[in-house]
């Protein structure tokens, strides 16, 4: 587990909020969105967020932001299921 810490020093919290928006605005405005092409839009958005953000391009701030975006496809699905399993206990 210790190899994988280097991982936590990529995330970039304002490109995680980014794409957390535009994966919510994707997935409940847009019809008939492919749920399988999120996380490619996300990846690519926080990317360029990051690179935005740094006012840099490197490969470092690529792997970053793409890294974060997909960690806020996961980031949706973990607060989906909390509240999901909020309201299903409030109702017993």
């Amino acid at each position: 587990m210790e190899s994988l810490e280097f991982l936590q020093e990529l995330y970039i919290p304002i490109v995680m909020a980014v794409c957390l928006i535009a994966g919510y605005i994707m997935k409940h405005w847009i019809k008939d969105v492919d749920n399988r092409i999120i996380p490619t839009v996300l990846a690519v958005l926080g990317a360029v967020c990051a690179c935005v953000n740094a006012w840099d391009i490197s490969l470092e701030l690529i792997i970053a932001g793409a890294m974060t975006g997909l960690a806020s496809t996961g980031a949706h699905q973990a607060f989906k299921q909390w509240i999901e399993k909020s309201n299903i206990e409030s109702t017993l």
